[in-house]
């Protein structure tokens, strides 16, 4: 794997996602985060799934829009929305499922769309996530004693 292009950096402090905050290093993201209310916290904030969810939904968007620019593909409007479900596993934890709809005006052929979304599902690194991150040699959780 190659050096990163770029790299996030976010910080959870407080109680994590149960009323916590989430910033970025730069700032631009500064925001308290809360349990669901479907899990039996108090909502009224966001979620790390909402923010995985925009994440994606931006990234893959703008996939969708250089695939087709390279392809000269044109289309009118479009919209990606991706949809990310939390459900409990078998070993008592969390898991992520995911979903990304993607909608195009101006292209007749359904096939010409199948095609520019495969292709921009290849190249989105949000999309090769999660075995990218597998594979990562500096994908290593550490721990750091604060004193």
């Amino acid at each position: 794997m190659s050096e990163p292009v770029y790299t996030a950096t976010a910080t959870s402090t407080g109680d994590g996602r149960a009323g916590g905050r989430a910033t970025s290093n730069d700032g631009l993201i500064d925001v308290t985060v809360a349990i669901l209310r479907e899990m039996g916290g108090p909502g009224g904030a966001t979620n790390p799934e909402q923010l995985f969810a925009a994440g994606w939904a931006s990234c893959f968007h703008s996939a969708v829009k250089a695939v087709a620019a390279g392809q000269k593909i044109g289309f009118s409007d479009s919209t990606v929305v991706a949809e990310i479900g939390l459900h409990r596993t078998e070993q008592g934890g969390f898991g992520l499922a995911a979903a990304l709809h993607v909608e195009m005006g101006g292209i007749e052929q359904a096939a010409a769309a199948d095609s520019l979304v495969a292709a921009a599902y290849a190249v989105c690194p949000y999309s090769n996530a999660p075995a990218a991150i597998s594979r990562s040699p500096w994908m290593a959780p550490s721990a750091e004693l604060c004193r």
